[in-house]
């Protein structure tokens, strides 16, 4: 069994070493303010002025100076069976992790992060450069305006029901080697009732009609 290493009553936010911004961070840090970082992010947050209270993964990133200025606060886990980022979901406990920096650098790192957001049970929010990213619950109510984009994309046999889409759902079975659900449009709010594993992807600055919708904040 796993141990936790980070144990919070609010939400966290997590720190990786892909595309961020400091404005992100910043809105991250006021829903969640307990700040962890994976790997190589823990330059990232000391570059941004932030000191995280964790740093947590494989540590092949990790400056010796963060490593340093960091101390006690760096924890490495050396077994390569998965990403920084599922090791620190693995070692997480918080109501809710809102993850960032785990996108736009190498497109092997992106897809290997959707996957882990498929398989932890967190709830997790990623904040993407121009998405917002979760793993879709089987009922799921958003209170989007008219065409707002709504993607949904399916990691096997997915079967869904819909209000709200301009293109609805029902009777389509979604899979990732034949059909997905992007780029489809909100007539106005939107519910959406699933059965299998999928991704929700909504446009960023959805972040709180998708944290609402996840029972959050």
């Amino acid at each position: 069994m796993i141990s936790s290493i980070v144990h919070s009553s609010t939400g966290v936010s997590l720190l990786g070493a892909g595309a961020v911004n400091h404005a992100d961070v910043d809105e991250a840090l006021t829903i969640a303010p307990c700040l962890v970082a994976a790997d190589g992010g823990g330059d990232r947050a000391l570059a941004m002025g932030l000191e995280p209270e964790a740093v947590i993964g494989d540590l092949d990133s990790l400056s010796d100076a963060a490593r340093a200025t960091l101390g006690p606060r760096v924890h490495p886990v050396a077994e390569q069976d998965s990403t920084d980022f599922a090791k620190c979901l693995q070692r997480i406990k918080a109501p809710f992790i809102l993850a960032l920096g785990f996108t736009g650098m190498r497109l092997d790192h992106t897809l290997a992060a959707m996957t882990d957001l498929i398989r932890t049970p967190h709830r997790v929010v990623m904040l993407a450069e121009e998405e917002v990213i979760f793993r879709c619950p089987p009922s799921l109510s958003l209170d989007v305006t008219e065409g707002t984009r709504v993607s949904l994309f399916p990691f096997g046999e997915v079967k869904a029901r819909s209000e709200g889409l301009q293109w609805p759902l029902d009777g389509i079975g979604f899979t990732p080697a034949e059909r997905v659900g992007t780029s489809n449009r909100a007539t106005g709010p939107v519910r959406i009732m699933l059965e299998g594993p999928a991704l929700m992807m909504l446009p960023r600055e959805e972040l709180a009609a998708a944290l609402a919708g996840l029972g959050i904040g």
